[in-house]
């Protein structure tokens, strides 16, 4: 009869809807039955008048003043739609309910578990850059093999629903994924099998500035550490010409010298003019001594007087002949004879 009215369409929805325009979301239908009084009409249309004449019925719809489509304002009655037909013996509510929390097209559900997936995402992703970093150099199978074991393991505290989900294909899928996003955003560098760690991205212009200060600093720490290694090959350079000296000498007298006239090594130096009174103080056992000056005088250390001895080959003054040169390179590793030519 509702088809017959109209009200159902050929495929069998109710037409009713499509007139409501209602979102075609899936929730829950309800019909809701409720008993019409009687209502006079001015013409009854049987089914079976229907169909022996050829009436037109949209055009008889129009003239049936007590056919009632349309949605009733009840405020207790939300989402109910009444469909009144004279062709029925009852009125009928239709009530679409909202959808339950249960559907999977709850847009809550799906946003908690899209979340917690990027969460999972996200953890596992700084897992592997962690291990990258900690390593420095390190491979693909490396990472994904110690990942593997650190997530398969009894003391990973997973949960065991979503112990599964770390399998292993997955994990080295995973893997492969994060090094690929970690090599475009430049914080590793991948040659062949080989990775290595570059660093976590920051503000060009700081590192530029912290670049050159650290620059800087090398520079002045090479500085230092080259005039140290000039002055330690100054030094062996003078010893082992004193060592030459004294041995050549030794076998010129044919004996050692005595006793009285040998200096040993350290020593040091104390030189002021000769109207200078001085006062000297030494303890018992010898080791300290304190000198009083009246005058101006000077301290040299050991490593000076041989200096001005002519041990160096003139190297510490910038005057050192071919010859000198020569004796000078041989005195020292051949590893350090750019650094006797550079004195």
């Amino acid at each position: 009869m509702a088809k017959d009215a109209g009200l159902i369409e050929t495929n069998g929805e109710l037409k009713v809807f499509i007139d409501q325009n209602l979102s075609p979301s899936k929730g829950v239908l309800s019909l809701v039955t409720v008993q019409a009084t009687a209502v006079p009409v001015a013409k009854q249309l049987l089914p079976k008048t229907l169909g022996q004449s050829n009436l037109n019925i949209a055009a008889h719809m129009q003239h049936l003043p007590h056919m009632v489509i349309g949605t009733p304002q009840r405020p207790t009655m939300s989402n109910t739609i009444l469909v009144n037909s004279p062709h029925t013996p009852s009125s009928q509510f239709l009530t679409q309910n909202p959808p339950s929390d249960a559907s999977p097209w709850s847009s809550g559900k799906r946003g908690k578990k899209g979340e917690k997936n990027g969460k999972g995402l996200r953890h596992f992703s700084m897992k592997v850059c962690e291990k990258v970093q900690k390593k420095g150099v390190t491979t693909y199978n490396e990472v994904a093999d110690e990942l593997v074991a650190e997530f398969s393991s009894a003391d990973s505290h997973m949960s065991p629903n979503d112990a599964h989900v770390y399998d292993q294909k997955n994990i080295r899928r995973r893997v492969y994924d994060a090094l690929n996003v970690l090599m475009a955003m430049n914080i590793i560098s991948k040659e062949k099998k080989e990775i290595k760690w570059i660093g976590l991205p920051t503000n060009s212009a700081q590192e530029c500035q912290n670049l050159e200060v650290e620059r800087q600093r090398r520079l002045e720490r090479i500085k230092q550490k080259q005039s140290q290694l000039q002055e330690l090959i100054l030094q062996q350079i003078a010893f082992k010409n004193l060592v030459q000296r004294n041995r050549q000498t030794e076998q010129q007298a044919n004996r050692s010298p005595p006793p009285n006239s040998i200096i040993h090594l350290p020593f040091i130096i104390v030189n002021t003019s000769k109207k200078t009174v001085i006062d000297c103080s030494i303890s018992n056992d010898k080791f300290e001594y304190l000198f009083n000056f009246d005058s101006m005088f000077e301290i040299h250390d050991d490593i000076e007087v041989l200096k001005r001895m002519g041990m160096a080959c003139g190297l510490e003054v910038g005057k050192c002949s071919p010859e000198d040169l020569k004796v000078a390179r041989s005195l020292v590793p051949k590893a350090l004879e750019p650094y006797v030519i550079g004195v």
